[in-house]
């Protein structure tokens, strides 16, 4: 049986997080998001971002989805579900796969985190939370294997950047240098315990913890005070935005939707065809795989200072080729830069003469722009 532990409030009002008070305090600006109350900017999103690429930067996630799928038939179930194959991840690893319908379709984008040979923590993104849980109660029928949306037993706070690292590793338990990417532990932060994890949506290094909600506030005042001296600061939605779009990163409701399969967004790679038993959507998928995707995702960089938004017909020798998916000034690039599907054809052309022929039409001005192979941007290592 599936139970949800996070009403909404009573009258459709945005659901506040934990940190609630925090980002008042801050003067954060707030704006409803997938059904809650969240930060958009503390003050310059663009000072927010460049703080992320060469700092530090604070982030809360607690609108994420939380459903815990439990018992010994947990990994067949999720085997079943996903497209990924859960049951061969090792306890205390992670994976980034999806949950599509039976027509190849993706229903969501979610991380998978093993935490014990029973145990499995779903993350998914908030405007899908009761779709992916739903799901997962649906496709776990037949399994030994109970679902449940833990949404409201947790806060998550992330701190990113090169120097996360350093600031959260005089707070913690654990050695920081032994938690490999895509890993979660158990640990003590600030004296609050969490699952720390070392996964991110920005392109950077760095960490998400997940905490009840009553330590989200004593464990994000900890990292904050810990962190300011080497300049972290809070960042918002608006900053996350355009750091994961630097980063190539797809974004639920732009790149990837209902009617996309993952072949489409160049992320294949979450099919595992190898696993032994069916799975939903296996049949579509395998067909689309053969077939080469109806539509290739794309970058783009803009040539001119106007700037290709969600939306906007792409062109190629002015007619249309294609459509951006999401858009926006880079400031660490300094130019705008967009990801966009287009036909695989023009794709394939553009890739071959850098796209001289591309443009995106801006409120009726083709605006010209450059094929750019994603991510527009790579962390030094």
């Amino acid at each position: 049986m599936m139970t949800r532990d996070d009403a909404q409030p009573a009258g459709g009002q945005p659901r506040p997080t934990p940190l609630r008070a925090v980002h008042e305090r801050l003067g954060a600006t707030m704006t409803p998001f997938a059904g809650w109350l969240m930060p958009l900017r503390y003050g310059s999103e663009i000072a927010e971002h460049r703080a992320v690429r060469g700092a530090a930067g604070l982030f809360d996630l607690s609108h994420m989805g939380e459903i815990a799928v439990t018992g010994t038939g947990a990994g067949e179930a999720l085997d079943y579900a996903l497209t990924g194959h859960l049951s061969a991840l090792t306890p205390g690893r992670a994976r980034y796969t999806m949950i599509c319908a039976p027509d190849g379709g993706v229903l969501d984008d979610l991380i998978v985190y093993r935490l014990t040979g029973t145990e499995f923590l779903v993350v998914a993104n908030a405007a899908n939370t009761a779709v992916v849980a739903a799901a997962l109660q649906e496709r776990a029928a037949g399994h030994e294997a109970q679902v449940r949306d833990r949404t409201g037993d947790y806060a998550l706070i992330a701190i990113q950047g090169p120097l996360a690292s350093g600031i959260l590793a005089p707070l913690t338990d654990i050695g920081l240098d032994e938690v490999r990417y895509y890993a979660s532990h158990r640990a003590v932060v600030a004296g609050h315990p969490v699952l720390l994890a070392r996964t991110g949506y920005t392109g950077e290094d760095g960490f998400e913890l997940f905490t009840s909600p009553d330590d989200a506030e004593p464990v994000w005042n900890a990292l904050a005070e810990a962190g300011g001296a080497d300049g972290l600061v809070p960042a918002g939605l608006a900053a996350r935005d355009t750091l994961r779009l630097e980063a190539g990163m797809p974004l639920y409701g732009n790149e990837l939707g209902p009617d996309v399969t993952p072949f489409e967004a160049g992320l294949g790679r979450v099919v595992a065809f190898s696993k032994p038993d069916e799975f939903v959507g296996r049949a579509a998928l395998a067909e689309r795989a053969a077939a080469g995707p109806l539509r290739t995702l794309t970058g783009l960089t803009g040539g001119s200072r106007r700037v290709p938004r969600h939306g906007y017909p792409v062109l190629w020798d002015g007619q249309p080729c294609g459509i951006v998916t999401s858009g926006a000034p880079s400031p660490t690039l300094g130019v705008p830069i967009a990801m966009a599907y287009l036909d695989p054809a023009t794709a394939e052309l553009a890739g071959a003469d850098g796209g001289g022929r591309l443009a995106v039409d801006i409120r009726g001005s083709a605006e010209p722009a450059l094929f750019t192979s994603l991510p527009f941007y790579h962390r030094p290592r």
